[in-house]
């Protein structure tokens, strides 16, 4: 069945193509009468605006692109929350791409929206993305790094220290006495695994008496996190660690399972365990995690802030980055 078009129904309203483009746009500028024929004729025929075209032969978007690490961590679908929620104070919508931290899927996004001619681009990039940004910057759309701080300070960001964040939950395993540690997270090439586990390293630096092991996985899943448990439950006890700083929630939970097969593992009695980002299911594990708690909201609704201050003219990139906070729950003990 063939589209229906502005002509047709500018032919059963029986008024111009432009009467039917200022009722669609402009209402204010025609009648009631004809305001209400032409609606008329929209119902019948079931026309619907092309809003994309509209937008590219005036040359602004109403729409931004978000592309995100996992859209299956909450801590992602909470910050492309608060993007949409800003975003709609300001009448725009958020197109979400999840990349799924593969490199490719995520250049396949941001040629996606550089098609589109998106108003701009948020990011929470899987590797080094400032050549593409630069590329996008020079088509006229402005892009924002999203949880990662930029390497370039000619592009915004909004973060969190993730530095601090290791160094936070790190200290907090060793004032409770724990001294063989263990680091599960990864790949190592996300900006946000490596600080963090920067941060663990910083804690223990002056403690000869402290170890950090790292064992990286292949990605931040429950997954994952269930394969590194298996290895570390299968240990002989006096190689286990005593204590096991997660680089995330959903790797933490997934640790869990696996200490807590069969009885196994007593958590925290015989190995404490901290997660990341504090999403809504560490509260509610089976033993409540405890975690590095992360304004996933708030840097969403920010990162459009700032966008849309770019998109609008502003010539100042800002760099904002929050600080995290320790929440105590049973998986470490209180």
């Amino acid at each position: 069945m063939a589209s229906v078009s502005v002509r047709d129904v500018a032919a059963l309203a029986g008024v111009s193509m432009g009467t039917v483009s200022n009722v669609l746009n402009h209402p204010d500028k025609v009648s009631s009468a004809t305001v209400a024929r032409v609606q008329s004729a929209v119902e019948k025929l079931g026309f619907v605006p092309n809003g994309v075209a509209r937008q590219l032969r005036a040359g602004i978007s109403n729409s931004i692109g978000l592309v995100v690490l996992d859209a299956a961590n909450p801590f992602f679908t909470d910050l492309a929350s608060g993007a949409e929620a800003r975003a709609a104070e300001r009448h725009h919508t958020v197109l979400v791409g999840n990349s799924s931290q593969d490199p490719a899927r995520e250049t396949a996004y941001l040629d996606l929206f550089e098609q589109q001619r998106v108003r701009g681009v948020l990011l929470s990039p899987v590797g080094d993305v400032l050549p593409r940004l630069e590329r996008l910057h020079h088509r006229g759309i402005p892009s924002v790094l999203v949880d990662r701080q930029a390497g370039d300070p000619g592009f915004s960001s909004v973060s969190v220290d993730d530095v601090a964040g290791g160094r936070l939950a790190t200290t907090h395993l060793v004032s409770l006495g724990h001294r063989r540690i263990v680091f599960v997270g990864g790949p190592f090439r996300l900006r946000q695994v490596s600080d963090r586990l920067a941060g663990a390293r910083s804690a223990t630096k002056h403690r000869p008496d402290t170890s950090i092991e790292f064992v990286e996985t292949e990605s931040l899943t429950v997954e994952a996190g269930h394969t590194a448990g298996q290895e570390i439950r299968a240990r002989t006890t006096n190689d286990r660690p005593d204590a096991v700083f997660a680089a995330n929630d959903l790797v933490a939970l997934g640790l869990l399972q696996a200490f807590m097969h069969q009885g196994s593992i007593k958590v925290p009695e015989e190995i404490a365990l901290i997660g990341y980002d504090d999403i809504t299911f560490a509260s509610a594990a089976v033993v409540p995690l405890s975690s590095v708690r992360q304004p996933s909201h708030r840097i969403g609704s920010t990162s459009v802030e700032l966008l849309l201050r770019e998109a609008d003219g502003g010539k100042e990139p800002r760099h904002i980055v929050f600080q995290p906070e320790l929440v105590v729950r049973a998986s470490t003990g209180r």
